[in-house]
């Protein structure tokens, strides 16, 4: 009998605030969406930066035979050159280790940026030879803030075309995540707190609505939790929707557009399976606690139970 009566209450409470309940729904699965993504943006800075180095990497990249720089007038760079860079980097206090990068590597990887998802090449990589390639050294620092020593110690080299600076290049990609991530973040903040004031009028015009049989439950001795628990079940129900809609987004996110920015962006891995289901996760606890602790809280207060 008391389960069918919370049943029916239940029941009821959805079909007198359709309007309500959907704008729960709607507020929750865009701010829910946005915690997600940021969460995804996140996890996106660290595949970054676990494949980059952590922006710790500087590349000494030698002169090639068709180099049009000032410092390759000489022509390519030869091996003696290039020894003399491995000497430098393997004496530096600033360097913890370092890779020497032949042309051929240099060519594949080259070949694998301007390749389609079918392997075809583009018109750029289809010009380009091995021989075209210049060789390089790649040097990771001891210490993010070696970078200015290390230049200093190797652009002057004879034989160096350029030296590459990822933490200088990779900066603005970091800024640019940063800065969406927060946006998200924040957006989704100021959503939450509509999804909070949505939650307590959809209890309060709940509660004004049952008034009667709020009354009559209170002089039969009814407890606290009974009287709640249909309003709870309502905005539960509302909120796990909204869950299921964010969740639904952040798999459309993972199955259409990252698909594409990993055909389009062969700089770096992207975010995988794993990092939205655990967003999934976390936007689904979210949910649950913007619908659970402010019913519990504002029941206490609307229905004085």
């Amino acid at each position: 009998m008391q389960l069918r009566y919370v049943a029916s209450e239940f029941g009821n409470g959805l079909k007198r605030n359709v309007s309500m309940t959907l704008a729960v729904i709607l507020t929750i699965w865009i701010s829910l969406t946005l915690v997600g993504l940021g969460l995804l943006i996140r996890s996106q800075i660290g595949v970054i930066e676990d494949e980059l180095g952590s922006r710790l990497e500087v590349k000494v990249v030698f002169c090639a035979k068709n180099s049009q720089t000032p410092t390759c007038i000489e022509g390519e760079a030869t091996r003696d050159q290039e020894l003399a860079v491995q000497q430098t980097l393997r004496d530096s206090d600033y360097v913890s280790k370092f890779r020497y990068e032949t042309r051929q590597e240099a060519f594949e990887g080259f070949v694998a940026r301007y390749s389609d998802q079918d392997g075809n090449e583009s018109s750029i990589a289809e010009e380009l030879t091995v021989s075209d390639m210049s060789t390089a050294y790649w040097a990771t620092l001891a210490s993010p803030n070696d970078d200015a020593e290390l230049l200093r110690q190797v652009q002057r080299v004879p034989g160096v075309e350029q030296v590459v600076n990822l933490r200088e290049q990779l900066d603005p990609v970091y800024d640019t995540l940063t800065m969406l991530q927060r946006l998200a973040l924040g957006g989704a903040g100021l959503l939450i707190v509509a999804s909070i004031l949505q939650v307590s009028n959809t209890i309060r015009l709940a509660a004004m609505a049952r008034r009667r049989e709020i009354g009559i439950m209170r002089l039969v001795g009814a407890s606290s939790i009974y009287i709640q628990l249909p309003f709870l079940l309502e905005i539960c129900f509302s909120a796990l929707i909204g869950a299921a809609l964010a969740c639904g987004s952040l798999l459309l996110v993972m199955l259409q557009f990252v698909p594409w920015l990993e055909r389009e962006v062969r700089f770096w891995g992207w975010v995988d399976m794993d990092a939205a289901y655990m967003a999934m996760g976390v936007i689904t606890v979210i949910a649950l606690s913007v619908a659970i602790v402010p019913t519990l809280v504002l029941t206490r207060k609307y229905l004085r139970v």
